[in-house]
């Protein structure tokens, strides 16, 4: 037992003084908000004030802010001596202003001035929360509205990093015009045909979230943030109950459709040089005269299904075909995306309510041109298939849809449409919130649409849920691709009760790619060979490539009156 006795220490006691007890640094050592880890604040800065342990966000200064985004001594503020002018009799309000001063060492809640990113000439206005909690007053309002003129003025981009409480109480009724005074700087930046990026950050919320916050081109966040109308403790006390976990964080908004997208710090500054290169208008005029200039066999100047090589299989039944659409190993939207498109950001939302995974959308480059790109995607896994829908659309789906057209019309670039579904989804929800709507504005608005449409039919093709992506001025169809009214077996239950003659249906509806043809509802047959997908969409390449040559040099007027013709003419009858 005697092993276990437990040893004696003995306690040297030595006297602490001045000279030898340990200094740590005010402000070495930072406690993260959310884990409550300790973190050493130099690798923290290092990490953009990211925790290394949770992922927390940390509040940034404008300055912070700044320096993260911006190319080194690129920076130059202006507007920094406007100070605000108190005017109303508001209690205590000048001291809170000395106070935010000295605390934030800033004048007011924004900065403002012109800087590159990645070499890129950009106006920059970013809030900053150490200032009355970034709200906004008259100066806030008068220098971002300065701001946006300048953009204006200089033809430049326009990035606002907003973090905010909302309008400033203080100054009253004079604070809420700022959000219509901004907002009204915004709308002629669009007219001017610039573009806008938004960058929401914790917290957004109030009369910025209310106007300009959400009036960018594109909308960003950064993960987790706080963006809402009104307060969380606001609305808990309004309506007496408890909010769900992650209500009102970036990631809320994004699944209800109001942010593009979620973007990590670490990937801001490239995010933003990429959207305002490919929105640069002198560089895409640029890159789309050399891809137009690029040399092609003289038959697919003329017919570009033409150069099309692969060889076509034996003619089979219009139900073979439809079966080889459908099939669950059949390429899908995102699988062409990638084959076809460099440097993709995809968008999310219809601004509206939700965010449809059954379409996506976005910003690519092909061969160099800046397009947007839009998919109805059915999935490929099981749990994929759920996830999109199988390709049915929702309202969100088509609004989602029309938002990118319309944002690609204020920027002269082509659309390119990818068509697969089964149909649009019918359901409850679907029907009240306008479905039928959803649709009917598509069509209505890709008729007189001022930039080029050419939709390319990679699988099914369902009805009203299909044309609402191919209403363009070009249609190709893959080879076993399917474009019909209904579907096979909703036409043979409904013509002959018997929903066991879907081959015969298949074959009276003549829904092949070469029925359309025929038809002249498409333009081309492109030949499958999945075995070969490099090919194929090398041949969907040169195809898109004689498409926008020709369509890029027709006028706004032209394209619309070419559209109007194309359809005019079935079903035309002497008058």
């Amino acid at each position: 037992m005697g092993i276990f006795k437990k040893r004696q220490y003995g306690v040297v006691t030595m006297p602490l003084d001045e000279s030898n007890v340990p200094v740590v640094p005010d402000g070495t050592w930072v406690k993260c908000d959310k884990c409550g880890k300790i973190l050493y604040k130099k690798y923290l800065t290092d990490n953009l004030n990211v925790c290394s342990n949770c992922n927390h966000y940390f509040r940034l200064g404008a300055f912070e802010r700044i320096a993260m985004i911006c190319d080194e001594d690129s920076f130059n503020e202006f507007g920094k001596d406007i100070e605000t002018e108190v005017g109303l009799d508001f209690p205590n309000y000048k001291e809170k202003l000395d106070k935010s001063m000295k605390k934030s060492k800033l004048k007011e809640g924004v900065i403002t001035g012109e800087g590159r990113i990645n070499g890129i000439n950009s106006i920059i206005a970013v809030m900053d929360s150490n200032f009355m909690m970034g709200s906004m007053g008259t100066v806030v309002g008068e220098k971002i509205t300065q701001a946006v003129e300048r953009a204006i003025e200089k033809e430049l981009p326009l990035i606002i990093f907003t973090a905010s409480g909302g309008a400033r109480m203080q100054e009253g009724i004079l604070s809420l015009m700022q959000m219509a005074k901004v907002s009204a700087a915004m709308a002629k930046h669009h007219a001017a045909g610039l573009l806008s990026v938004c960058v929401l950050t914790d917290p957004t919320t109030g009369g910025v979230t209310a106007s300009f916050a959400m009036e960018g081109d594109v909308i960003l966040a950064e993960p987790n943030a706080l963006i809402g109308f009104a307060g969380p403790r606001v609305i808990e006390q309004t309506i007496g109950q408890r909010l769900p976990k992650g209500f009102q964080r970036s990631e809320f908004l994004m699944e209800h459709g109001f942010v593009d997208r979620i973007t990590e710090r670490s990937e801001l500054k490239k995010v933003l040089a990429d959207l305002c290169r490919m929105h640069d208008r002198e560089g895409c005029k640029k890159a789309l005269c050399q891809l137009v200039d690029t040399e092609m066999p003289e038959d697919a100047k003329r017919n570009p299904a033409a150069c099309l090589v692969l060889e076509q299989k034996e003619s089979e039944s219009a139900w073979e075909h439809v079966l080889a659409a459908r099939r669950a190993d059949r390429p899908v939207g995102s699988d062409y995306i990638r084959a076809l498109f460099s440097e993709f950001y995809e968008f999310h939302g219809d601004r509206r309510f939700g965010d449809d995974p059954a379409l996506i959308g976005g910003i690519g480059l092909f061969e160099g041109v800046p397009v947007t790109v839009i998919a109805q995607e059915k999935g490929t896994s099981a749990k994929d298939r759920v996830k999109h829908n199988f390709g049915m659309c929702q309202p969100e789906g088509y609004r989602k849809a029309l938002r990118l057209m319309k944002e690609a019309e204020k920027f002269h670039r082509p659309v390119i449409c990818f068509v697969d579904t089964p149909g649009a989804f019918c359901g409850i929800g679907a029907e009240e919130r306008g479905q039928g709507s959803a649709i009917a504005e598509n069509l209505l608005e890709i008729s007189r649409l001022k930039t080029p449409v050419v939709s390319i039919f990679i699988g099914e093709g369902g009805s009203g849920g299909a044309l609402a992506l191919a209403s363009s001025d070009r249609v190709y169809m893959l080879e076993n691709a399917v474009y019909s009214v209904i579907s096979p077996e909703g036409c043979a239950s409904i013509l002959w009760k018997d929903a066991g003659r879907v081959a015969d249906a298949a074959d009276a509806l003549h829904i092949t790619a070469d029925d359309m043809v025929d038809f002249k509802v498409a333009d081309g047959v492109i030949p499958e060979n999945f075995e070969h997908f490099d090919r194929m969409c090398d041949n969907i390449r040169e195809t898109l490539t004689a498409d926008l040559d020709r369509l890029t040099k027709l006028s706004p007027d032209e394209l619309r009156d070419g559209r109007y013709k194309r359809f005019r003419r079935f079903g035309e009858f002497d008058k």
